[in-house]
C-alpha cells in the first residue's frame, strides 16, 4: 500500500515507518525538515500539516497523522484533525489513522476516564485533555474513514515482541495491573489496521 506519514521522524511515526517499510509498503514521509530522513527507500514531502492541501493526499491508501503537539499548543490536537478531515471528506481513499492518546480510555465501567483519574500524572493531562477532543470531534464525522488508535498507559520505547491484545474504549491491564505497550509493539498493530480495516471510524486501543 501506499501510505504517507505526518511526524515520521518523531517518536511513535519513526518506529510506524519502519513497520511499514518492513511490511513492503510505500512509505512517503511529510515532514518539517527533510534532513532527518535519511533512509533512501522513503519518499519526502517536506510541509508543515496545516499547509496540506486535498491534492498533496492523493494517491495515497491511507494517510498516519503521528504528529505530536507541545502542550502549550494544544489546540493543535484538533485543529489538525479538522484540517485533515475536511481534505479527505467524502472519499474512500485515502483512510486517516491517528495516533492518539490513553488519556480518553476508560478505566471502569462509568465512563471514568484515565486522566481524570487521583494518579494521572499533572504534567500530562493539558496533552490528554486535548486528544480525548480529538476523539470526540472525530466521532461527529461521518463522512471520512478515521481510525484512532489509543496506546496503554505506559507507552516508550521498546521492544518488539509481537505479543498484545487489542480491546476497544477501555484501558488494558496486564496480569500485574500494569498498562503499557511498546512503541515498536503499538507500530504492528497500526499497521495491522492498515492491511485489515477492522476498526473504520471508531478508536481502539493496544496494550499488553
Amino acid at each position: 500500500m501506499k501510505i504517507a506519514i505526518i511526524g515520521a521522524t518523531g517518536r511513535a511515526g519513526s518506529r510506524i515507518v519502519s513497520e511499514a517499510l518492513s511490511r513492503n509498503h510505500e512509505v512517503t514521509a511529510i515532514v518539517r525538515n527533510t534532513a532527518k530522513i535519511t533512509n533512501p527507500a522513503i519518499k519526502v514531502v517536506e510541509k508543515d500539516i496545516l499547509a496540506l492541501n486535498t491534492g498533496d493526499l492523493q494517491g495515497y491508501d491511507i494517510v498516519v497523522n503521528a504528529f505530536g503537539a507541545p502542550k502549550e499548543l494544544k489546540h493543535l490536537h484538533v485543529e489538525t484533525a479538522k484540517h485533515l478531515t475536511a481534505l479527505l471528506k467524502n472519499q474512500d481513499k485515502p483512510r486517516l489513522i491517528i495516533v492518539g492518546g490513553a488519556g480518553s480510555l476508560f478505566v471502569d465501567d462509568n465512563g471514568t476516564e484515565l486522566h481524570s483519574t487521583p494518579d494521572f500524572p499533572d504534567a500530562y493531562k493539558i496533552t490528554a485533555t486535548a486528544m480525548r477532543d480529538e476523539l470526540a470531534f472525530l466521532r461527529t464525522v461521518q463522512d471520512v474513514n478515521w481510525t484512532f488508535l489509543s496506546p496503554s498507559a505506559d507507552f516508550a520505547p521498546g521492544e518488539r515482541t509481537g505479543q498484545f491484545r487489542l480491546g476497544k474504549d477501555h484501558l488494558l491491564i496486564d496480569k500485574n495491573g500494569n498498562s503499557s505497550i511498546s512503541m515498536e509493539d503499538y507500530s504492528i498493530a497500526l499497521v495491522d489496521e492498515i492491511e485489515k480495516s477492522q476498526h473504520i471510524k471508531q478508536r481502539f486501543t493496544v496494550g499488553y
